[in-house]
């Protein structure tokens, strides 16, 4: 996939390119990606004279296990006197943040609003999440940026200090919900203004007919599930 990790296929499509004497715009062209993507995997690997794919990925896979190993561990979560399995909270902590990220959720920001769950206050500042995380403060910064922009956290200031924390509460999902919902909205109107414009008749307009009635179902199921959580 375009700006996803080259993969042995992509690589041998360079070697074959570079043989043919392509340049990187072209092989980039070919392979749906930047030049510049092709250029710094060419440099990287002895250069436009001396490309292999099979040596390429394999320096690339050890360069990937190299950085991996320098990585230190996350120091233990403190368990606040619960008798918690240190390693259990590791696993699933990081199980949590994978599922985050397969989600969509980018990974430092999974990783950080992991750290945030799992901390019984479900408050941190930016100096705990860094040294939590082993992260430099702008990557917190910006992770705790987009989470606040998708109602995930919200900031506050510590009592009697000039720092904030970042804390997240047991409505954190319906908050998320409601984001959501705002978004399906906005997509159901829209979806049934184009099916006016282009005609519902029409194979387009039928189209964007079809879309507005099925978002207009999901957010109704929406605000009925947030209807049943309130009341509950």
């Amino acid at each position: 996939m375009p700006g996803g990790r080259l993969t042995n296929e992509d690589r041998r499509h360079i070697a074959a390119g570079l043989a043919e004497g392509l340049g990187y715009a072209e092989i980039g062209r070919r392979l749906g990606r930047p030049a510049s993507t092709i250029m710094r995997e060419v440099t990287r690997n002895g250069g436009p004279d001396d490309y292999g794919a099979d040596r390429a990925h394999e320096a690339t896979r050890h360069r990937a296990r190299r950085h991996r190993q320098a990585q230190p561990p996350a120091p233990p979560v403190p368990d606040s006197g619960h008798g918690r399995d240190p390693q259990a909270v590791r696993d699933f902590t990081e199980s949590f943040t994978a599922l985050l990220v397969e989600q969509g959720l980018p990974r430092m920001e999974a990783r950080v609003l992991t750290c945030l769950y799992v901390t019984d206050s479900g408050a941190l500042t930016a100096a705990d999440l860094v040294e939590r995380l082993r992260v430099s403060p702008a990557s917190v910064s910006h992770a705790v940026a987009f989470l606040e922009q998708q109602g995930m956290l919200r900031r506050e200031r510590v009592p009697g200090a000039r720092r904030e924390r970042y804390v997240i509460d047991d409505e954190i999902w319906m908050r998320s919900i409601l984001a959501s919902l705002r978004m399906n909205e906005a997509l159901a109107a829209a979806s049934q203004r184009g099916a006016e414009i282009l005609g519902a008749t029409t194979p387009a307009g039928a189209r964007f007919e079809s879309s507005a009635e099925l978002l207009a179902l999901v957010s109704g199921a929406f605000r009925q599930v947030l209807k049943q959580w309130r009341q509950g």
